[in-house]
């Protein structure tokens, strides 16, 4: 098998698995009537950190329009909203930039410049997490994880105020829900980052992978005398 043809065939698992974890619901969606989180959230957000920060968010990007076309586009506010958050936590995932903390950034001041979420301030505190969890990303893929989800709350928060007007009230309600659930997101990207990178270290092993196309964290890889 050609080099070219290995590195095809690891973008198609990718994609492969991709589209499969869409297919899986987990949770649903806070605010939202018939939109439902899946074992892609978890997915999603590691898939950078393997194969760099743009491809790794162009292929999120890509996976998400091939399921949208495949399950039939909907037009509706609500989805189109959950197509952008998750590439806003690939790319804090996968690349350690103070550059991704102006997603975070932009997604307070815009919540809090509509009227509703002036009044609802207390609840963009949670995106400050981003900003304290970037310190520790780099050596705590928790704490990247943690950044990574908040990221993908907070412009998901200031595209759903402005998208859908969603009243003071019920995101002040949900306050005392966001961390559970959030805190339960972190933990399932750090696992499934942990568990594809020691599977991901086993596949480059056996197909002679060379190691520059994916990056692979060495305390969660085979050992190379295994």
């Amino acid at each position: 098998m050609s080099p070219t043809t290995k590195k095809i065939s690891i973008i198609v698992m990718f994609v492969v698995i991709g589209f499969i974890a869409m297919q899986i619901p987990f949770s649903k969606l806070l605010g939202a009537t018939n939109l439902r989180f899946s074992l892609f959230d978890f997915y999603g957000p590691i898939i950078g950190a393997f194969v760099g920060s743009l491809p790794g968010v162009l292929l999120v990007f890509v996976m998400q329009l091939v399921n949208w076309a495949i399950n039939g586009f909907q037009l509706d506010t609500a989805t189109i909203i959950r197509f952008f958050p998750i590439l806003a936590a690939a790319l804090y995932f996968a690349k350690h930039t103070r550059w991704t903390l102006m997603i975070p950034l932009f997604s307070i001041l815009a919540f809090l410049a509509h009227p509703e979420g002036r009044n609802a301030w207390p609840f963009a505190l949670y995106w400050i997490i981003p900003f304290v969890a970037y310190p520790f990303s780099q050596k705590y893929i928790f704490a990247r994880a943690l950044g990574a989800t908040f990221t993908q709350h907070a412009l998901g928060g200031a595209l759903w105020i402005w998208g859908l007007n969603m009243k003071a009230t019920l995101w002040m309600s949900l306050i005392p829900i966001v961390w559970k659930e959030r805190l339960l997101m972190a933990l399932g990207i750090t696992l499934t980052y942990i568990a594809f990178n020691y599977l991901l270290s086993l596949a480059a092993r056996a197909v002679k992978l060379e190691k520059s196309f994916l990056t692979l964290n060495p305390k969660y890889s085979v050992s190379e005398t295994t």
